[in-house]
């Protein structure tokens, strides 16, 4: 299984999307400091999370989601 999400920083205008196999534990490490990209933004909430069989279909999902209209769906979320 893989997992498709977006986190969503409390504090600034900022989301990021990844790509997992071990949503808990990668969601996790956000807010550790552990990813570089992201460490500047914590805390985080999670906003969205979806599963698929194939990386290949998760990987189709957050190239969307990475996407101008990916990024507008995601920002409807937090409304």
């Amino acid at each position: 299984m893989f997992y498709v999400y977006a986190i969503s920083s409390i504090d600034r205008n900022y989301i990021y999307v990844g790509l997992t196999s071990n949503l808990e534990q990668r969601v996790s490490y956000h807010p550790k400091g552990y990813e570089k990209t992201t460490k500047p933004y914590a805390p985080f909430h999670l906003i969205y999370s979806e599963t698929f069989q194939t990386r290949k279909e998760a990987r189709n999902k957050e190239k969307y989601l990475k996407s101008g209209s990916g990024k507008e769906f995601l920002k409807s979320l937090e409304d």
